[in-house]
């Protein structure tokens, strides 16, 4: 037998209400914030992500489903949505677009081969926003309470946000120097892709999972230290206005997030809530000043987060919220003879079209089969046809919840059932 590919899942009918809920959610919310839709290619050039992610990441050296087409041109499957954005905003020269910042959102699903562990998958769902265009804390602050609007808005509760500055690029040159001297001497104690970051990305060495609980991670320098001035400034703005608007937040000097492209403000949520597992990130997302230009860009900013929607179930899960059940049909018609299941097909069809969903026993079961049929898919009404109710064209239309039954003709069903 075929089974699924590892480390993927069905979403099945019992369960896709769920994702339909959080889908609309999200929708609206970005609505709300003014963030238009973007759909990319399901696989980009290799390219983008090495130049756009870094060459040193994880993803890009562990995670990528790579392949080659039969043009001979390497293609993957994209692991992540920023850079797929980017180059769009590049290429359909976005900067020039009247409405600025540009202010887009994406939901599409992403791949990264990596274990499996709970709540992650190496095919999942991403909602991301990106805003570009505008170096402002304020922007900053923006997507982040937006951010935090959304998981509140489900209910979640036992939330932590975390907030660093990684600065600018010549902060950020003085603190990998420092880092440097910090762990070079005793790097041989740490596992071999921090042996490989010190010289690639020392800061990633800080957000090792092997090394974590290393000492000398413990005793690393902080970024906070090797800000210049100015990005100092625009740290304090970020924090002035969080606390403006009531976002509470814990500076975590050890956050520098993984891609190659952050700069300023990075930031992630982490769930608290007992039994949501050992990995607690929820999400996360930061400035990226620089990435524009290292894909033949403008000169412009931007600033982002991505939150996997399997993740966000599970949260809801650890807090005990349940997502509502869809409401049920509106209509099931139950069926005494061939005649009647006939009629009563062409009957759905005309009510379908107006708008109210309704169904029939295909199979042709006794009545009372049907009745417990209409039951499981929640119908609201019933009636039942047989040769009576075709000769005269009256029908006993059936509140399942009251079991109060009215006479109506046929012809009137329609108007009725709208107007319940």
């Amino acid at each position: 037998m075929i089974q699924i590919p590892r480390g993927t899942q069905d979403i099945l009918p019992k369960d896709s209400y769920k994702w339909q809920f959080i889908e609309e959610r999200l929708n609206e919310i970005a609505k709300n914030y003014n963030y238009k839709e973007i759909r990319t290619p399901a696989f980009e050039s290799t390219e983008l992500f090495v130049r756009g992610v870094g060459g040193s990441t994880d993803i890009v050296n562990k995670e990528m489903y790579t392949f080659q087409d039969k043009g001979d041109r390497s293609l993957t499957l994209k692991p992540e949505g920023t850079a797929p954005v980017v180059r769009s905003y590049i290429e359909n020269k976005m900067q020039h677009d009247v409405v600025q910042p540009t202010k887009v959102y994406y939901m599409a699903p992403m791949f990264r081969y990596e274990r499996k562990q709970k709540g992650r998958y190496r095919q999942f769902v991403q909602f991301g926003i990106e805003a570009i265009g505008v170096e402002d804390p304020l922007i900053d602050v923006e997507v982040i309470s937006m951010l935090m609007h959304i998981y509140k808005s489900f209910g979640l509760k036992d939330l932590k946000l975390y907030i660093n500055s990684i600065g600018d690029q010549h902060s950020r040159a003085a603190y990998n120097e420092a880092l440097v001297n910090h762990f070079k001497p005793s790097i041989d104690e740490f596992c071999s892709d921090c042996q490989t970051r010190i010289d690639t990305n020392p800061m990633r060495i800080l957000d090792c999972k092997k090394d974590r609980d290393h000492e000398l991670i413990k005793t690393a320098p902080r970024m906070y230290d090797y800000l210049n001035e100015e990005s100092k400034q625009y740290f304090e703005e970020v924090k002035a206005n969080l606390d403006a608007i009531g976002i509470g937040y814990e500076v975590d000097y050890n956050l520098v997030r993984g891609l190659d492209y952050y700069t300023h403000t990075a930031f992630e949520v982490m769930s608290d809530a007992e039994g949501f597992g050992a990995i607690t990130t929820l999400c996360g997302g930061g400035r990226y000043n620089g990435l524009l230009e290292m894909l033949d860009g403008p000169h412009e900013t931007g600033i982002g987060f991505a939150l996997s929607i399997e993740r966000l179930l599970l949260a809801l899960e650890a807090e005990n919220i349940e997502i509502p059940e869809p409401e049920g049909i509106d209509l099931y018609i139950c069926t005494l003879d061939a005649q009647a299941t006939e009629k009563a097909s062409h009957l759905i069809h005309t009510l379908r079209t107006k708008g109210i969903s309704c169904d029939i026993d295909y199979k042709r079961r006794k009545l009372k089969a049907q009745m417990k049929d209409a039951d499981r898919k929640g119908a609201a009404y019933t009636i039942v046809l047989g040769e009576e109710e075709l000769s005269t064209g009256n029908v006993e239309l059936k509140h399942m919840e009251t079991g109060e039954s009215k006479t109506v003709q046929l012809d009137e069903l329609e108007t009725l059932l709208e107007e319940k």
